[in-house]
């Protein structure tokens, strides 16, 4: 359900010490998923030339999702925990925007499907300029090694066929993989309403209408099972979630 916001600039004291790229991690009981996604990430970063962070945002979490993190209080590549109260994946990755100070921000989701060596595109084409870069499924290119389920695939085609009203030059906007100019995604997060799954529409259609283009990447992307994501619990509220923004342009 959408709510009013403050708007108020966020105390200097929760802001993150700044670097050219923040990840963020929105994370939900991933206790078990989690480990083995941020020491892929930081595997990587660790060996990138820019200065980066890595950002899990803990959404309530019942489970150990916050202690499996301390075996990386030393790693190469500082690695964050912040909490955010509000239930839902949307208000987890903008409360990550919103206290980042980043020259860039983006978001991947908790089960490593899609492979972190796609940042070396990512920050390629951000770096030239682009406002929004997001891995693609269905970009030309794109490969899926595994495949969702037929229901998730059919909810999948439905899902996209009501985002296109609101974008309709982006193939894919759900591929958990999406990162942004960082100036650009904090005046534009602070404006978002939507904290379930179509937040992800709702980012990129405010990025389309700041003027700024969303260049898709094609990856080779494997459906990870233990998604928080449910068909009957989910899917109809994301679907009239699609409609509010089709309709707020």
């Amino acid at each position: 359900m959408a709510t009013a916001r403050s708007h108020a600039p966020l105390a200097q004291q929760l802001l993150r010490p700044q670097v050219e790229l923040e990840l963020l991690i929105p994370a939900y009981n991933e206790q078990r998923r989690l480990p083995s996604t941020v020491a892929a990430t930081v595997d990587f970063l660790a060996g990138r030339p820019w200065s980066s962070a890595v950002v899990v945002v803990d959404n309530n979490s019942a489970d150990g999702t916050l202690d499996v993190l301390d075996r990386f209080a030393r790693s190469p590549v500082t690695v964050h925990a912040i909490g955010c109260s509000d239930q839902g994946k949307g208000a987890a990755v903008r409360r990550g925007i919103e206290t980042s100070s980043a020259r860039f921000i983006g978001f991947a989701d908790a089960d490593n499907a899609t492979p972190v060596e796609t940042l070396d595109r990512v920050m390629e084409l951000l770096r030239a300029g682009h406002g929004a870069v997001i891995a693609s499924r269905h970009a030309p290119g794109a490969r899926l090694d595994v495949e969702q389920s037929a229901l998730r695939r059919g909810g999948g085609r439905l899902f996209r066929s009501l985002a296109h009203l609101s974008l309709p030059g982006v193939a894919d906007t759900q591929c958990g993989f999406k990162f942004f100019c960082g100036p650009l995604a904090r005046s534009i997060a602070r404006d978002c309403r939507i904290d379930g799954f179509a937040f992800d529409v709702e980012l990129l259609s405010r990025v389309v209408r700041a003027g700024r283009d969303v260049v898709e990447v094609p990856v080779v992307w494997h459906d990870v099972p233990g998604s928080t994501f449910s068909a009957r619990r989910d899917g109809l509220r994301s679907m009239a979630d699609l409609l509010r923004i089709s309709l707020a342009r």
